[in-house]
């Protein structure tokens, strides 16, 4: 069965800012998308600027994972969209978040810490490594692979230490991050991963969509039990 895939992006820059349209000129979510369709994946694009943010329950209940980037106006995401979201992930829903995405409500919420870091906007290498190769998000990659100009991120990065830490990053001005980390938060799956500048093609490289589709597939809810909460008036045993 087809994993059901929503791309959140807050799509502005590239509206706005004609070094990103020259990039990205149909928005950053499209080669994630075509990529994702590629493999098999149902996928459909949400924005910022449609009703609801384009995630009404319509939408979030036939989500099994949601991608998330956003930058300029994190701010204008309503309160009551990332409480939808984010019941939907402690339901079972994958959240994928992207690059400045560490600064987004929904992340921040599940978090319970600022997320803030160290960045700079130089365009310099980034080395990303695998630190846990054995991991499914890893799958296919070298030890390490190599984003020729990137934003700077460094640590420290104000963030729960991960379940699983994937990739660290090192960057050729001498800061490292962690660029790949997994959590999860009551049945649902998060992974962040750093990469994706928007006045950068970060999103065309083999290696980093390789990344986000196999967080896809690992995020992705499995068949399970209901989880049950409250008072349980019979016991399974004779008492």
């Amino acid at each position: 069965m087809s994993i059901k895939v929503t791309i959140w992006n807050e799509y502005r820059h590239e509206k706005s800012h004609q070094e990103v349209r020259d990039v990205y000129p149909e928005g950053l979510h499209t080669p994630i998308a075509e990529y994702l369709k590629s493999l098999g994946m149902k996928v459909k694009i949400a924005t910022l600027d449609e009703p609801e943010h384009g995630l009404t329950d319509a939408v979030l209940n036939k989500t099994d994972v949601l991608i998330w980037w956003g930058h300029m106006a994190h701010h204008e995401v309503k309160d009551e969209i990332v409480e939808k979201v984010h019941k939907r992930v402690l339901n079972g829903m994958g959240l994928i978040v992207l690059h400045s995405g560490h600064v987004s409500k929904i992340f921040k919420k599940l978090m319970g810490t600022t997320c803030e870091l160290k960045w700079r906007e130089m365009g310099e290498k980034e080395r990303v490594w695998v630190v846990e190769p054995g991991h499914p998000i890893a799958d296919g990659l070298n030890e390490h692979f190599e984003i020729p100009h990137e934003e700077m991120y460094g640590e420290r990065f104000d963030i729960p230490a991960p379940d699983t830490l994937v990739f660290v990053s090192w960057f050729a001005g001498g800061e490292v991050f962690r660029s790949g980390c997994c959590y999860q938060r009551g049945t649902g799956k998060i992974f962040y991963f750093r990469p994706g500048h928007e006045t950068l093609p970060t999103y065309y490289q083999a290696e980093v969509l390789r990344v986000i589709g196999n967080a896809v597939k690992w995020a992705a809810p499995t068949d399970s039990a209901p989880v049950k909460f409250g008072h349980r008036p019979e016991p399974l045993e004779i008492i």
